[in-house]
């Protein structure tokens, strides 16, 4: 396909929302989901559909507070309770202006319009692209897609039982008509969490590709 504007399919007021596709988030990453190589092909396609593109990406401080090293004593995926509620311990991952950090070269978005940093408070985690993980933090992402007139997002990227379920869940909380493309996307599977995730998207009105 085209590479130009003309030759997409896609409606003007739709955006694809590309979400996390970072290397520390794939196979030889610090906190590599299952496979996550492999929705490139379909990001990718998706991606050459779409007028609009945003891609989001996790931007941790050293030291964040998401991060296991971060709690002396405590192991990695134990869930502890902070400020905010419960807290999953994560590896140090996705650190700023690391190589993990960096997109997947392989991702093919050149004309993508945006590029959201989330998770860049010391102490707050942040999977949605919408709001932090306190739930009352805003990431300005729902101003700016309303603001230039978008309506329907599709979603896409890793991981579907965290970040693209919460952005998703977010998006519809938000207003916006929400489809997720289940084949350019990938779970992290702790403890049932994908099928969970499932669920909870299809109970509020978002359509699974």
């Amino acid at each position: 396909m085209s590479s130009s504007s003309s030759a997409r399919s896609r409606h003007d007021r739709e955006v694809l929302i590309i979400v996390d596709l970072q290397n520390d988030f794939c196979p030889g990453g610090a906190l590599a989901v299952p496979d996550g190589d492999a929705i490139i092909p379909a990001v990718n396609r998706l991606a050459a559909e779409f007028v609009h593109v945003v891609l989001t990406q996790d931007w941790h401080p050293p030291g964040h507070g998401s991060f296991a090293s971060s709690h002396p004593g405590r192991q990695l995926f134990e869930t502890i309770e902070v400020a905010y509620g419960a807290q999953t311990l994560w590896p140090d991952h996705c650190v700023q202006g690391t190589l993990g950090a960096e997109f997947r070269p392989a991702l093919a978005a050149p004309h993508a319009e945006l590029v959201l940093r989330k998770g860049f408070r010391p102490t707050i985690d942040s999977y949605s692209a919408f709001r932090e993980n306190d739930r009352t933090t805003s990431t300005g992402l729902a101003g700016y897609l309303r603001e230039r007139g978008f309506g329907h997002l599709t979603l896409c990227g890793l991981a579907t039982d965290y970040c693209v379920l919460f952005s998703a869940l977010d998006a519809r909380e938000a207003g916006f008509t929400v489809d997720v493309a289940l084949e350019a996307c990938r779970g992290i599977d702790l403890d049932g969490s994908l099928a969970r995730a499932i669920t909870a998207m299809q109970d509020a009105g978002i359509v699974l590709l």
